[in-house]
């Protein structure tokens, strides 16, 4: 959708460019013609001129608007294609299913990986009440995911054992530096969103209006978790503000934000010029509040937005396919 816009911004300054070389051509002709006779074959001479001048203007401007979107779009599609990170075929699962909450943050971590790597992946809502997704296995927390028929569990190591599997080379990372940003996201950034997504009632109503419309609810599970569901978390997230010693929800979001954008020291991204591991887990666990109130706050009241950008172009189209 940003590159349609940005193409349709072109196109429309393009045009303009082209709209405004008429008149020029039209004052310039206009002014031959005062100084001509004003026998009427003149005028007709003037029209006939002024009309092929200006056919001519508009279909030159045309043809260069044209040629500039193409290369616009060529370019722009080319650096898409080649903004994710390339897995050689024969290092890609064959069959990688994904069981998930839509609105999980460790979920979508996991996700962010997936799609970062390109890796084609199926996903299956679990229903948060009966789990009866889950039933095959004795681990009844998402994520979890079948690659190839190996279960793997716990986003973290999920994410490890698949870049052992994908990677083709060395990493060129810091692998401290990365590591620690890792932990901060399991250990700090994560516990920040609850307080925040269930701040008040109408937030509260907000994230499960969400969280059903994209979970695996029947239709009176849905209306009855809505508002219970949302009821019930805004007194947990009171308790999880003293569990975490957060006074001010929205300062502790913000100040994370924060950290994390002088974590990355005026780079692109903590990787350098591509997202690492903490990056994309960084981007997974923010990516379901982005556009909830609390996301929008933090985005209009802190450095992040910037970098949040680059990572939704670097992550780019979700690599899922359907069950």
């Amino acid at each position: 959708m940003r590159r349609v816009s940005r193409i349709a911004a072109l196109y429309r300054a393009v045009d303009g460019a082209a709209a405004a070389e008429v008149p020029q051509h039209r004052m310039s002709t206009a002014a031959q013609f005062s100084t001509s006779s004003n026998k009427s074959s003149a005028k007709s001479n003037w029209l006939f001129n002024n009309l092929l001048t200006d056919l001519s203007a508009r279909t030159a401007a045309h043809a260069v608007a044209g040629t500039m979107l193409f290369s616009v779009a060529a370019t722009t599609l080319t650096e898409e294609v080649h903004a994710k990170e390339a897995v050689p075929p024969e290092l890609r699962p064959k069959d990688l299913v994904l069981y998930q909450y839509e609105a999980c943050p460790f979920c979508n971590k996991v996700k962010a990986f997936l799609d970062y790597y390109d890796l084609p992946y199926k996903i299956i809502e679990v229903n948060p009440i009966s789990k009866k997704e889950l039933k095959w296995s004795d681990y009844k927390k998402v994520p979890v995911v079948l690659v190839d028929g190996e279960q793997m569990v716990n986003s973290s190591d999920i994410i490890d054992k698949l870049y052992e599997k994908v990677r083709s080379g060395d990493s060129t990372f810091d692998a401290d530096e990365e590591s620690k940003w890792r932990k901060w996201v399991d250990d700090h950034l994560v516990h920040m969103l609850s307080p925040n997504i269930y701040r008040n009632t109408s937030e509260a109503l907000e994230s499960f209006d969400y969280i059903t419309s994209h979970g695996n609810f029947s239709f009176t599970e849905r209306i009855t978790a809505k508002y219970a569901g949302a009821a019930a978390m805004y007194f947990v997230s009171k308790k999880l503000k003293k569990k975490y010693n957060i006074t001010d929800e929205r300062a502790s979001l913000y100040e994370a934000a924060e950290t994390w954008v002088d974590a990355l020291k005026g780079r692109d991204f903590l990787g350098g010029s591509k997202p690492n591991l903490a990056d994309l887990a960084v981007y997974g666990v923010l990516r379901p509040i982005r556009y909830l109130k609390s996301g929008r706050d933090m985005v209009e009241n802190t450095r992040i937005g910037d970098w949040y950008s680059r990572m939704e172009s670097e992550v780019g189209v979700s690599a899922r396919i359907q069950a």
